[in-house]
């Protein structure tokens, strides 16, 4: 029966991790369907900026209460799961506590493990709370109705049972080894320490060793399924951000805050108009191809970088950045969250497509327009209140600037008020409609 045990975990175990390399695949590839941009550069002060943002939180706890409740439940939840890599052994081999041979130290870890779970499942009710009960403005924007809210509470009910398995099937072994069952007991004494699910035992109290063996192995069994389970559903979730956060914190910008990057095209124009030496209706060098007009800004996803995809599926739908918001706090459309939202969404069904197909065949559809509305982009000030705030260092203005350039180089398309104060730099070298010569008159007023 054991051996019959070991093959399904095995089988369980391959399945799992298999379909989890999948999805990760999918990820990459449909972040490469983004163009290439170079972020390779200082990778020092690249790894001292994760470590600090992504592994040490360090936005996370400018709001304080959110902040340490994270922290508490990402740094439990991970600590916890080391114990899965004992869990992984046992399963394969049959073995009971493999790593209990480790004495005093094992004991503090299972302490550790059992005061972390504790704190884990305090930490998400009070989360449960804040998203459900407390009504939070920044979790009652309308791109959070549906699946949305429905996916951050799945998570939480998935993060609660977990921790509720792992003290059930501790209080059920810890019990069995006092009773001195075949398998669990160990002539060393008791292995491990159980300082939270000892406080089960009265609800275990009386049961025979058959009960409690089934009691452990059910635990132990949804235990480990329950995380294979949850590291697949990582794809279809805002919890992507569990394993994306460090590659995107990595990647992110590390030029000052505010700072728009030139489009290169543009660049080398206003150099040409620039150099008084250079002839702008000379003949390209010979060999040189100029190929194809590059296009401006983006309209879709295929004309983002792939920075810009991997931020879209990086995002943890939190909401901060939507609430510094100056043009959603005044009532306006855009939301910066929703622009991340929408282009994971169009990004994803461009993937489906792929899937489908092969390849991408045109569905008629782009990210301008289909999802993201002109009125939101046109509602940005560009202030990078939505970059400052995302703990996480997402970059919602950048894909907004790249959507607006499309509008405005391509489609001249501008609002109606933007296009007369352009007119007016163009022919005056100022946004008000006055003559140049006349700038000063102002001062002869008397």
């Amino acid at each position: 029966m054991q051996i019959v045990a070991q093959i399904l975990f095995v089988i369980a175990l391959v399945a799992g991790i298999g379909f989890f390399a999948m999805n990760i695949r999918r990820v990459i590839r449909n972040v490469k369907l983004g163009k290439e941009v170079d972020r390779s550069d200082n990778s020092g002060q690249r790894f001292a900026k994760m470590a600090k943002v992504a592994i040490g939180q360090s936005k996370m706890v400018k709001r304080p209460i959110a902040g340490f409740l994270h922290i508490i439940v990402y740094v439990g939840f991970i600590i916890i799961n080391i114990e899965v890599l004992e869990i992984i052994i046992d399963g394969i081999f049959g073995t009971h506590r493999i790593f209990s041979f480790m004495g005093g130290f094992y004991d503090i870890l299972i302490a550790s493990f059992e005061i972390l779970a504790l704190l884990v499942f305090v930490g998400v009710v009070i989360f449960w709370i804040r998203r459900n009960v407390n009504h939070i403005r920044r979790f009652l924007s309308r791109e959070l109705k549906g699946w949305p809210k429905n996916d951050a509470n799945y998570i939480l009910y998935f993060e609660m049972v977990l921790m509720i398995l792992f003290l059930t099937m501790n209080a059920a072994d810890y019990q069995l080894q006092m009773n001195g069952a075949d398998h669990y007991a160990s002539e060393a004494g008791i292995m491990g320490s159980f300082p939270v699910s000892q406080y089960l035992l009265p609800l275990l109290d009386g049961l025979s060793n058959a009960s409690l063996i089934i009691i452990e192995r059910t635990a132990w069994w949804l235990h480990i399924l329950g995380i294979l389970f949850f590291l697949n559903y990582l794809y279809y979730s805002k919890h992507l951000h569990i394993l994306l956060a460090f590659p995107n914190v990595y990647l992110s910008k590390l030029t000052v805050q505010g700072k728009m990057d030139n489009l290169e095209s543009v660049r080398k124009e206003v150099e040409l108009m620039m150099d008084p030496n250079a002839d702008p209706f000379a003949a390209p060098a010979e060999g040189e191809d100029e190929g194809e007009p590059e296009k401006f800004g983006a309209s879709d996803i295929f004309d983002l970088n792939q920075v810009q995809l991997l931020n879209a599926y990086t995002c943890t739908e939190c909401g901060r950045c939507t609430s510094e918001c100056p043009a959603n706090q005044t009532g306006k459309k855009l939301s910066p969250r929703k622009i991340m939202m929408d282009t994971r969404d169009r990004v994803e069904e461009v993937g489906e497509i792929i899937n489908k197909n092969g390849k991408f065949e045109d569905d008629g559809k782009k990210l301008l327009d289909d999802y993201i509305l002109r009125e939101e982009l046109w509602a940005c000030t560009t202030c990078n209140a939505c970059v400052e705030a995302c703990p996480i260092g997402i970059d919602p203005l950048s894909i907004i600037l790249d959507m607006r350039r499309y509008l405005v180089m391509e489609e001249s398309a501008a609002p109606n008020e933007l296009a007369i104060a352009m007119t007016n730099i163009e022919n005056n070298g100022a946004p008000w409609p006055y003559n140049q010569m006349d700038r000063l008159n102002w001062a002869k007023e008397k």
